[in-house]
């Protein structure tokens, strides 16, 4: 089940649910999307919520040894244009499958033999210019001082276009007579038009062939009708506004969907690596093979994943797993790219190549989990595909109907048709729900918390019960050495005889033994005869004198057991301790106590999920005498302990069945069947754990149990921005669409309103990109 890759979307999990979750909904896992869903922006078009492409999706934009060819298309601002393309391509049997990134606007195509160009033709068609990234002859990717002079060019177009818009209503305003005024006029409104508006026409007129109400379609129409009526100046200055406003929208929504990938810069381009003959090179890090060995110096930032071969330091996690204060890093421990060495030099051996670190495939998760549609979204997409073509409808029908029904002039009713055309595009409304979403997954993802779709960030606000295991998840995960103590005569001799115990200790490998090494931390002479004692402990000499070191059945075994240190070790045992004794050949001489200590943010986790209203349980395949004394110490009541993993699992469903929504939190390993059961699965530890990444809904980069009521709180709070976007978007439509019918509204009050709106929106749903204290 370890994955090298383990967050690439063809590695999902399988789900095998036995009751009505969340798990089994159409977009799959959140990890990837192997069939087309219609996007948010289908419902712009008009389209029923069902009605999507046939075209699968390639295994990565990135993968071109699969034969894809990879496009840049720069007018491929949203969604919208996404299904816009899909839909050219539909009629080409050719086309095997496609993949979009509209943060970079680029899109992966794999087709047959000698179709290329054919897909190439229907994308220009529809309005588009696709330019090649990968396909032979193909040249770079514009660089970023190249796009942004670009974007700065656009800008100065369409304030070009506002200024020639507002001369034109202006010497509307002054009321001059004449037939020269009135060409200037014109003149002055086709060339706002015209600069503002021309790629609105070319999508417009193209949706229209095709039979759609995408937002250029009736941008399109309500111009021309509002120029054909006489009205050129609001024509003019309706498709100003309207192109100004996407510019700025589409910036916006820019900023939301790229978020994540602003951690991508942390990681350095480059990587000093050390040569054949000793020496060291600065080499890019996309070149760095496995078991490379690499170097960071103080203050830099480590730019692959690696294990520490020399050196020790201080490492600052932050952009990784969200932990604020630096982990310090020796030889064997794990380092991750983007992290930061602060203390001393290090080198590592490198473990993942560039585009396989953990902050790699952090991204890369994040930009699937933006692909994939929340409930909510997946409502709003359904009704704003009912709510475009009924106000086309009611527009239709102001502008045949109420000349006679209302004692309107036919071109009053067909102005106000024309503005409830304008009022027909839900862009506000759909727009609402993806840029609060991905800007709630990036906030998570800065915090070290890897949410894996849409749903599960929806779903975690529902959660009443949270499922714990014990080990690495409450508790530190390692043992530790708790007590130590000297035993009868030996008393008045402590440091030499820890000495002993540590010296003894050192040698063995055995994880308790190591335990009691590290925290005696005393100086370790030189033993000898170093023998182990198979399920017992070890025996050695030390300065002539034999000793051992083991368990309560060794020096039963010995005769060296009494009343009183029988009565010390039941004490310890019951605590769920691990007792290790050492011993001379006549008397027991100290005693060291060692247990999985419980970790220091556990407490105040429990403490906040009890304030949030969320039951916590553990359940843990333990002993129920440990599990029952690390429960009271992190605050749990209902403890279950000795459960085999299939005993979890039932355990899971009975919390749903009296709580309602239940998650469980584990290592991604031994607690997958519950994970899989729980309508949410947490992994701790992800940042070092490849099955975890993949085996949960969300991943916990770092071991700090309080994310779990931080996920639940920005769930909450993402779920409350949701509806107040969706209730903005749809009230100041209701009320544009009142003044539109029976008041004053003017077309480009409609256009202002409803730009308005979807940036009113976009606005309030960036708010979630703003760190939770």
């Amino acid at each position: 089940m370890t994955n090298q890759n383990a967050l690439n979307p063809p590695v999902p999990r399988a789900h095998a649910h036995s009751h009505p979750h969340p798990h089994a909904h159409e977009e799959g896992h959140g990890h990837t999307h192997e069939h087309t869903q219609p996007k948010a922006a289908d419902a712009c078009c008009g389209c029923s919520a069902s009605s999507h492409s046939a075209i699968p999706l390639a295994p990565d934009v990135s993968d071109v040894s699969t034969g894809a060819l990879l496009f840049r298309i720069p007018t491929m601002d949203c969604a919208v244009e996404e299904s816009e393309i899909r839909r050219a391509l539909e009629p080409i049997a050719g086309v095997k499958a496609l993949r979009f990134r509209l943060g970079e606007r680029t899109m992966a195509i794999t087709t047959d033999d000698g179709v290329l160009p054919e897909a190439l033709a229907a994308i220009r068609k529809a309005g588009f210019k696709p330019e090649p990234l990968n396909a032979p002859g193909a040249q770079a990717a514009p660089a970023a001082p190249a796009k942004i002079a670009g974007m700065s060019a656009g800008l100065a177009r369409l304030v070009a276009a506002l200024v020639l818009a507002i001369a034109a209503e202006s010497v509307s305003f002054m009321g001059l007579e004449g037939r020269g005024f009135m060409v200037f006029e014109m003149a002055l409104a086709l060339g706002a038009i015209g600069l503002a508006g021309l790629d609105t026409y070319k999508k417009g007129f193209a949706a229209l062939v095709r039979g759609r109400l995408n937002i250029n379609a009736l941008m399109a129409v309500a111009v021309t009708g509002a120029f054909i009526i006489g009205q050129w100046p609001e024509a003019a200055m309706v498709m100003a506004l309207y192109a100004i406003a996407e510019l700025i929208e589409a910036r916006a929504v820019d900023r939301a969907r790229n978020a994540i990938q602003s951690l991508l810069a942390l990681a350095p381009e480059q990587a000093e690596v050390k040569q054949a003959d000793g020496s060291w090179k600065t080499v890019m890090a996309s070149e760095v093979p496995l078991q490379a060995i690499a170097r960071i110096r103080p203050g830099g930032r480590v730019p692959l994943d690696g294990i520490v071969t020399e050196g020790s330091s201080a490492i600052d996690q932050a952009p990784v797993t969200g932990e604020s204060i630096p982990v310090d890093k020796t030889i064997g421990d794990q380092v991750f790219a983007g992290t930061i060495n602060q203390t001393a030099a290090l080198e590592f051996r490198v473990t993942a190549v560039a585009a396989n670190t953990t902050l790699a495939r952090i991204i890369h998760a994040v930009e699937e989990a933006q692909g994939s549609r929340a409930p909510t979204q997946r409502f709003v997409d359904r009704f704003a595909a009912i709510y475009t073509p009924t106000v086309f409808v009611l527009a239709l029908a102001v502008a045949v109907l109420t000349p006679f029904f209302m004692d309107w002039t036919w071109l009053q009713a067909i102005y106000k048709a024309l503005v409830l055309l304008v009022i027909a595009c839900p862009c506000a409304l759909v727009i609402s729900t993806p840029v609060t979403v991905v800007s709630a997954l990036a906030s998570a993802a800065r915090r070290g918390i890897l949410i894996k779709g849409g749903t599960y960030l929806e779903e975690a606000r529902k959660l009443k019960a949270v499922a714990l295991d014990k080990t690495g998840t409450i508790t530190e995960g390692k043992p530790k050495l708790v007590e130590s103590s000297l035993i009868g005569e030996s008393s008045g001799n402590e440091a030499a005889v820890f000495a002993v115990a540590a010296s003894i200790a050192g040698r063995s490998d055995h994880p308790v033994s190591k335990a009691i090494a590290e925290g005696l931390k005393g100086p370790q002479g030189e033993v000898a005869d170093f023998t182990a004692l198979a399920g017992r402990g070890v025996q050695a000499a030390h300065a002539g004198q034999v000793y051992v070191l083991g368990n309560h059945r060794l020096i039963e075994e010995r005769g060296l057991c009494t009343p009183s240190l029988e009565a010390k070790l039941e004490r310890h045992e019951e605590a769920g301790r691990t007792v290790t004794l050492l011993a001379s050949d006549k008397a027991v001489l100290a005693l060291f106590a060692v247990a999985d200590t419980i970790k220091e943010s556990s407490q105040a986790a429990v403490a906040e999920l009890r304030a949030l209203g969320v039951v916590p349980v553990m359940l843990t395949g333990d002993n129920t005498a440990t599990a029952r004394t690390i429960g009271a110490h992190a605050g749990i009541e209902d403890v279950r302990g000795n459960l085999l993993p299939e005993e979890k699992l039932d355990a899971v469903k009975a919390m749903q069945q009296r709580y309602g929504a239940a998650a469980m939190t584990g290592d991604g390993i031994n607690d997958a069947p519950a994970l899989a059961q729980a309508d949410i699965g947490f992994a701790m530890g992800g940042a070092g754990t490849d099955t975890a990444m993949e085996a949960a809904d969300v991943v916990i980069m770092n071991d700090d149990l309080r994310r779990i009521p931080e996920t639940i709180r920005l769930s909450r709070r993402a779920h409350s921005v949701l509806w107040q976007n969706i209730t903005l978007a749809l009230g100041i439509k209701a009320v544009f669409f009142v003044l539109a019918v029976f008041g004053s509204a003017t077309m480009w009050m409609a256009v202002f309103a409803d730009m308005g709106a979807s940036l009113l929106v976009v606005a309030n749903g960036l708010r979630l990109m703003r760190a939770q204290k």
